[in-house]
């Protein structure tokens, strides 16, 4: 009584508060909700006729509607076993995937957890795969961060013996220059008030 109780809806343990004997609660319970089997079936037979592989986009998708499907056989007294859900996963591959499928066929699998564990497992390396294609236009192979690395430095190093080699001429001639005007102009200035004070020397 505790257990069923226990997985009754609370608006529905409300009515069966005052029943005591197990036996009574399953029987009430049974009458009322028996007559589910005869609107679940229906549409579970539906759609397990319509289910197919290629109606889903990945497959643990599919995994979950087939277990759902035959749950829901299974309850109303339809028994799946795994002949049928291998048979139901291989003829409704697409057909694109005609050989992929003749290939699960030649493996010889008894079990479906032992095939749609497989296609999980390919489905994961096939998604990286695209990915791999997909990140780089084929044929365009990047180039390694060592050799961008040296070059950026060679280009440093260019432009810096460049500059460097500008400013050591620059700096050179302006000396030079300034020394030459700077010694002239004081040389002539001197020999000018040299020969204004002194004409004898001025002469010479």
């Amino acid at each position: 009584m505790i257990l069923l109780r226990y997985y009754l809806d609370e608006g529905l343990m409300v009515g069966y508060l005052k029943v005591k004997d197990p036996l009574e609660l399953w029987t009430g319970l049974k009458e009322c909700y028996d007559h589910l089997k005869g609107t679940i079936l229906p549409r579970a037979r539906y759609e397990w006729m319509h289910l197919r592989l290629q109606d889903f986009k990945i497959v643990s998708e599919y995994n979950s509607a087939l277990f759902r499907i035959t749950s829901q056989l299974k309850l109303c007294g339809d028994v799946m076993n795994d002949e049928y859900l291998l048979e139901k996963t291989l003829t409704t591959f697409h057909a694109s995937n005609m050989v992929l499928q003749q290939q699960y066929r030649e493996r010889g699998f008894k079990k479906y957890s032992e095939s749609i564990s497989f296609l999980l497992v390919a489905e994961q390396h096939n998604t990286l795969l695209l990915k791999n294609h997909e990140a780089r236009p084929t044929g365009l192979a990047p180039l390694p961060k060592a050799n961008m690395v040296a070059r950026r430095d060679k280009s440093v190093k260019r432009q810096n013996n460049y500059h460097g080699h500008m400013n050591v001429r620059g700096h050179g001639n302006g000396k030079r220059r300034y020394n030459n005007r700077h010694r002239g102009g004081h040389g002539k200035q001197e020999n000018n008030m040299g020969s204004q004070n002194n004409p004898s020397r001025g002469k010479r």
